[in-house]
């Protein structure tokens, strides 16, 4: 079967006009993708400079081989730069016109504008080294989620390993003095149709891509807190239960730290909401810094927060409550040149070897939090199934060491780290009423 490469020169041109129209349209629907006009507009060049290869013979040789070719090359920036730009990184003007660069320079040569084998290395060379840094670009950002970036990554990788073969072919098929046209040699037809191909791929993929990151978006928009970017009482409920199924095979069971800002009414009373505002993510930021990397934390609603831990014992739970609660108190002493003082009360609830219930294990942690606030608030209380009681280490188990770096020693005067009497009985849940 034989290619005919001006018919596929036509299609090559109306496919990329058609493509570069089509991402235009998708990031006039979403213009805070700025990658895809940059791509459109890629599109629209590259279809020029196919346009003007496939009019030699008819125009001169500056406008099919000089001007053309630099138009793919700037077409070929274009599109590295909507690479940067879809994973947050700046435009380059002057690297992403190198190749053009390069090209316009190398035209200035007499005998290199005389060798067309010349002009084809060069050529393959340049498209060659856009393409891998396009997919360097892709996968430099291979972090985010995204499934149709490591197809985009294959089909670049693939196409700059094609294009580069052009060279050993080139240097193999000399087509200096040749009297076969350039268009019916075959492995030009069997390049145009393979950059045909790729045009549609590349076009399908970052459409693809840019759908995924939008779902990703509002998926994580509907489960994170808008206010403090952690996670909304849906998502913190979802993923404590995803969580206890394998706690309960872990001799070190999985605590839930229940927190509540103290007196937060009169903080927004006193100093207005954009200071709570800012208190209430002075607090997800502290609790964030001061628990480990895989622990849950979630706002409730309002001002209450909790967080998981799993397969901790007591004792290092009690330890990462007191952290938090110590942090926020050093952090929110003055809030925007105010003195608002805010602090925290914790509760610590345990999921015992029988229990896969959340609502039982946020109901002890909540129980723990009314004693802490009973007992004068800014404080963390334990409540244990087996032994209930509120629970609070010796100076041997806590120590003010354990605080956290760059807190003030006076943060930690007004806690007395000493075990209280036990609570007979079980755990008494404290009215609501009054306690803040």
């Amino acid at each position: 079967m034989n290619l005919d490469v001006d018919t596929l020169f036509t299609v090559t041109i109306v496919v990329m006009a058609l493509l570069g129209l089509l991402l235009i349209l998708v990031w006039l629907q979403n213009r805070g993708m700025r990658a895809l006009v940059w791509w459109g507009a890629a599109y629209l060049v590259g279809g020029m400079s196919v346009w003007l290869l496939g009019e030699r013979g008819s125009v001169s040789d500056l406008m099919s081989i000089d001007l053309a070719n630099a138009l793919l090359f700037v077409a070929c920036g274009l599109t590295w730069s909507g690479a940067r730009l879809f994973d947050g990184r700046g435009v380059k003007p002057v690297a992403m016109l190198i190749g053009t660069f390069m090209w316009v320079g190398a035209c200035q040569i007499p005998s290199f504008m005389a060798s067309m084998d010349a002009r084809v290395i060069l050529s393959s060379v340049i498209i060659s080294g856009y393409t891998m840094v396009i997919a360097f670009e892709f996968w430099r950002g291979r972090a985010e989620p995204l499934g149709s970036r490591w197809p985009a990554i294959v089909v670049l990788g693939a196409h700059s390993v094609l294009f580069l073969l052009r060279v050993p072919f080139a240097l193999a098929s000399p087509l200096e003095g040749s009297s076969v046209s350039l268009w019916n040699n075959g492995w030009f037809a069997i390049i145009a149709l393979e950059s045909l191909l790729y045009a549609i791929a590349f076009a399908v993929i970052v459409v693809a891509m840019a759908k995924e990151r939008m779902e990703l978006k509002h998926k994580k928009s509907a489960l994170s807190d808008p206010l403090t970017g952690i996670a909304n009482r849906r998502a913190f409920f979802d993923e404590t239960l995803l969580r206890l199924v394998p706690a309960n095979k872990d001799p070190r069971p999985l605590a839930v730290l229940l927190f509540d800002l103290d007196r937060f009414k009169r903080i927004n009373d006193r100093f207005g909401h954009a200071i709570g505002d800012k208190v209430l993510r002075l607090f997800a930021e502290k609790a964030t810094a001061n628990l480990r990397q895989a622990d849950l934390v979630g706002r409730l609603g309002g001002e209450e927060f909790a967080a998981v831990l799993s397969g901790v014992e007591l004792s290092t739970a009690f330890m990462f409550a007191e952290q938090v609660r110590i942090a926020f108190a050093a952090a929110a002493r003055v809030v925007d040149g105010h003195r608002v003082s805010a602090t925290v009360s914790a509760g610590i609830g345990l999921l015992t070897a029988s229990e896969a219930d959340v609502d039982s294990l946020l109901a002890r942690a909540d129980q723990a939090l009314y004693v802490a606030k009973a007992r004068g608030r800014d404080r963390v209380e334990i409540a244990e199934v087996d032994r209930p009681r509120a629970w609070r280490p010796a100076e041997d188990e806590w120590s003010p060491a354990l605080a956290p770096a760059g807190v003030e020693p006076e943060v930690l005067a007004p806690v007395t780290l000493v075990r209280p009497a036990l609570v007979s009985g079980s755990v008494t849940p404290i009215r609501k009423v009054g306690i803040h």
